[in-house]
């Protein structure tokens, strides 16, 4: 089960591009952000669980909730902004 440590590098990854796609002023790539961030929750929790780490585990699961929070605000900006098209 080794192979499971390098799930932490690309949980990493998508994690460092959700945060740069959240960082948009564009509601398309923010809503790419949190779908980012809702895949990088569940790299990080089969992370967790092969490592024990039950804090980390918890914590991607209360993070998981606010990005649906975020996809869910950022839909309403996203439809407003295609309405104006």
């Amino acid at each position: 089960m080794a192979y499971l440590d390098w799930v932490q590098w690309p949980a990493m990854a998508v994690t460092v591009l959700a945060a740069w796609l959240i960082g948009s002023q564009r509601s398309g790539r923010r809503m790419t952000g949190f779908v980012c961030f809702s895949l990088s929750n569940v790299l990080w929790v089969i992370w967790g669980v092969y490592a024990g780490a039950y804090a980390l585990i918890l914590l991607q699961i209360c993070l998981f909730l606010m990005n649906l929070r975020g996809l869910r605000k950022n839909s309403k900006g996203l439809e407003k902004e295609q309405s104006q098209d």
